[in-house]
């Protein structure tokens, strides 16, 4: 998100040098991964159809010689009632009946204090607009809840995603609760509910951006193979060029995770991969990239791109606001100089 009262940023350009390294592509999340805790999907144990005085139920036996009734479905595959179709089925799909995955965010929940300073008017001018479908009241409590979810994600992400959990309850159909409900969720560690609520998001929004994100939450469930198919399902043409790099940058984890470090080191050689100028991006896979050449075991082209990494996250420090920064390398003294571009 673009400034403070955005949405929670996955950045960590605000951290230290060697911090920013920590999270390096071939290093799967923890293993502490927790499920999404939802209800088992399935078939009810019962029709749910009042008792008809010992009489079988239609579905059952038929009075008529004791010979099975034909059983017909109720439900076509894309959830409409079924009109002959003899491949529908008894239930009703539960992503049909529940497309923006509301049950999920219905359950008990105790809503998070929220200070009284905290304003609805703090909230993103983009993502206020997301809520001008609630009313006046209920879209000034979501917009607090997810200014705490921005303020709280580094610091106490736990408490970021209570405060995640209560926006989504109260606005479960709009595109940026179910992003800030996916990225404080990503931030506990609990990637399977991660990934169902980018989905959601996705699903909502029709939007792929968070497609980076749902690639690391599929390593983050120990699937890297699924993480890789995930990333070729969307051409890398269609995404804006933040989101492409993000994007090499978890394919690259998920083939170290399948210990293919040369293929790694292939998802990582983009035009991005620039030394000579600085974008937002360019810290994070610089440092990537430098820890790829690591595993190859080429340590001392490892340590130049790590070098690249600070070099341009000072540089985007040192001159915020502005969209690039040229470096200037010279000769055996590194990053000596640098030129803002107009």
């Amino acid at each position: 998100m673009s400034d403070a009262g955005d949405r929670p940023e996955r950045s960590d350009s605000g951290r230290s040098d060697r911090d920013r390294h920590e999270q390096r592509p071939g290093r799967t999340p923890d293993a502490r991964r927790r499920s999404s805790g939802g209800p088992a999907k399935g078939r009810p144990a019962s029709s749910g159809r009042p008792d008809r005085g010992g009489k079988p139920d239609r579905g059952g036996q038929s009075d008529r010689g004791g010979k099975p009734a034909e059983k017909r479905g109720l439900w076509t595959a894309g959830g409409a009632p079924a009109r002959g179709d003899k491949n529908a089925r008894f239930s009703e799909p539960q992503e049909d009946r529940d497309p923006f995955n509301i049950r999920s965010v219905r359950t008990h929940h105790d809503a998070p204090d929220i200070p009284d300073d905290v304003k609805d008017s703090d909230l993103d001018r983009v993502a206020r607009n997301e809520l001008k479908t609630l009313d006046k009241e209920n879209a000034d409590g979501v917009a607090r809840h997810l200014v705490m979810a921005a303020r709280l994600i580094d610091t106490d992400p736990q408490l970021a995603h209570s405060h995640a959990l209560s926006a989504a309850r109260r606005a479960g159909r709009i595109g940026v609760v179910r992003e800030t409900l996916a990225i404080t969720a990503y931030a506990i560690e609990d990637y399977a509910l991660a990934l169902r609520e980018l989905r959601t998001y996705r699903r909502i929004t029709g939007r792929d951006d968070q497609l980076p994100m749902m690639v690391d939450s599929e390593r983050g469930q120990g699937r890297p193979d699924k993480a890789l198919e995930l990333g070729r399902s969307v051409a890398r043409s269609s995404l804006a060029v933040p989101v492409q790099v993000e994007l090499a940058i978890a394919m690259s984890g998920a083939r170290l995770d399948l210990e293919q470090p040369d293929a790694a080191l292939v998802e990582l050689e983009i035009p991005q991969l620039d030394p000579t100028k600085a974008f937002s991006y360019s810290p994070n896979l610089f440092a990537a990239y430098a820890t790829v050449l690591e595993e190859l075991g080429r340590e001392t082209e490892a340590q130049e791109w790590y070098d690249r990494a600070d070099a341009a996250a000072d540089a985007l420090h040192e001159a915020e606001g502005d969209d690039t920064i040229e470096i200037v390398e010279e000769d055996g003294d590194g990053y000596v100089e640098l030129d803002v571009e107009d």
